[in-house]
């Protein structure tokens, strides 16, 4: 049945998603700062490209400062900001909802607790999204870059409640998501979360602090060094939390956690170094911020992790390295640079 649906957030994954939604029959909302991309949503519609045929889709679309006269009757409202933006995007989202409905965290880091911080746990349920990127570098054009995961067995989105349970709205969302790829409900909403936290963790700051691809950082020793490092302290992190975390970047959590171990390393840089030279170099969602001149979400990414390390006692020297480096990037009193990757090694005592 068509949902009445309301984004908060039509950046690239609020404008990708709500546009597959819109497309497939629900009633979409899209709210949204960015003045220019707004009006060129209500004049052009949204333009959609990726490792799928392209389409145009015609949702709604509403600047932040008319989103006082949206009515309250929407059944679910995504919440699809930057992380350091989820309190207030949460507080608008929930004045729009009808009572029954709830607020779907559909960003990185660790928003959940934030979401329920305002609308509380039971109008709450998380979203992580495995293995996909998209960017938003031009008005109303939304492009994905990473394959379609559903035509390799991969499920990219998992929905899942706070206390675990498998629930019939999480359902119901997975089921709605399946329009755009592979989806389902999720019985462990944190160790999906983690798994997502240390994949983002090892590859945006590295390339928000470098300037560099994913292709290029791969196709280097130091790079290849940084994200083993950075990798291997956030699965013995989340290790220690007790979470049960999935598989992430083509190894599992034992093996990135086991990177201290020579042999465990040389394997995992085999893994990692690419087959060929050239490929795109596609920029994860760090390196756009970094390039729009905006906040890194840092502290919320590698941050997390070394906030909880300190918690459990797991020592996490690079990811603070990393958090320093982005600091200075965010502040403008460093500038991206490829050298910047053996410096925060350099730091870290690597």
């Amino acid at each position: 049945m068509a949902k009445k649906v309301l984004f908060v957030g039509a950046g690239a994954i609020g404008s990708y998603i709500g546009s597959f939604l819109s497309r497939a029959g629900h009633d979409v909302t899209l709210v949204d700062p960015w003045a220019e991309n707004v009006e060129t949503i209500r004049q052009k519609g949204i333009t959609v490209t990726g490792p799928h045929d392209p389409f145009e889709a015609r949702p709604t679309a509403v600047h932040l400062n008319e989103a006082q006269r949206l009515p309250r009757d929407f059944e679910i409202a995504f919440v699809a900001m930057k992380v350091y933006d989820t309190a207030w995007a949460t507080q608008l989202a929930l004045r729009h909802l009808r009572a029954d409905g709830y607020v779907v965290a559909s960003e990185n880091c660790w928003p959940d607790p934030i979401v329920a911080s305002v609308a509380g746990a039971q109008r709450s349920v998380g979203l992580v999204m495995s293995k996909i990127g998209v960017a938003l570098w031009t008005p109303g054009k939304v492009e994905r870059g990473m394959e379609k995961g559903g035509n390799k067995g991969h499920d990219v989105f998992r929905a899942g409640e706070h206390d675990g349970k498998i629930t019939k709205r999480t359902e119901e969302l997975a089921e709605m998501l399946k329009v755009i790829d592979g989806a389902f409900a999720t019985d462990n909403l944190w160790g999906e979360r983690w798994c997502k936290l240390c994949a983002n963790s090892m590859g945006n700051p590295v390339q928000g602090m470098s300037g560099l691809g994913g292709n290029d950082i791969m196709s280097s020793e130091v790079g290849r060094a940084i994200t083993i490092n950075i990798a291997a302290e956030s699965a013995r992190v989340g290790q220690a939390l007790g979470y049960k975390i999935p598989k992430f970047n083509g190894a599992a959590v034992e093996q990135w956690a086991d990177a201290g171990t020579r042999a465990t390393y040389e394997t995992l840089d085999r893994m990692l170094t690419p087959a060929s030279a050239g490929g795109r170099n596609w920029r994860a969602s760090m390196a756009q911020d970094v390039a729009k001149g905006r906040p890194s979400e840092i502290d919320y990414m590698n941050g997390h992790v070394v906030a909880k390390g300190r918690e459990a006692g797991v020592p996490t020297p690079v990811n603070s390295a990393v958090v320093e480096m982005m600091h200075e990037i965010d502040s403008r009193a460093r500038k991206q640079a490829a050298e910047n990757i053996g410096v925060t090694l350099k730091r870290a005592g690597i």
